[in-house]
């Protein structure tokens, strides 16, 4: 495994397969600084897909597998930029307030302009959207697929 630059690089081993993301911290600093923490403490592996909507995204980073929970860390001020949320962004998953994403993530499926400068882009899938595409759907998902292993490729 090769990369342009494996600092800002995840590598995620799920029940479906590889997925690669380029990290964007270009656009979100911070969220980018907290989900390479977040994935150096091991806190992804086992975690579920608990929210995924066949042609909108994939939703993951929830201990609790209910798409209520988070890591211990504080919540982050949001990082909206003008990145259009299109096929393999990742964004991070919020409540109604802004500044409240934590460690919950989604992979889009499609293009979701009602998620411009409304959500915290931090990064692009450039490997594996296909293996997204595999993700088991439900709104909760039943027999969720979950990530195995998440980690930065400069650690591997």
């Amino acid at each position: 495994m090769t990369f342009e630059n494996p600092e800002d690089t995840l590598v995620l081993e799920t029940t479906k397969g590889r997925v690669v993301i380029k990290l964007r911290p270009d656009l979100a600093p911070g969220h980018v600084a907290r989900v390479k923490e977040l994935a150096r403490e091991k806190f992804y592996d086992g975690v579920v897909f608990h929210r995924v909507i066949d042609g909108f995204m994939a939703q993951t980073g929830d201990p609790t597998g209910t798409g209520t929970g988070g890591s211990s860390k504080p919540d982050l001020k949001a990082e909206f930029s003008a990145e259009p949320h299109k096929r393999g962004t990742v964004s991070a998953a919020r409540t109604a307030n802004p500044n409240s994403a934590n460690s919950q993530f989604f992979i889009c499926f499609e293009r979701a302009p009602w998620l411009d400068r409304q959500y915290s882009v931090w990064g692009e899938v450039i490997e594996g959207m296909e293996t997204v595409d595999q993700i088991k759907r439900g709104e909760p998902v039943r027999d969720p697929d979950s990530i195995t292993t998440m980690r930065v490729a400069a650690d591997l």
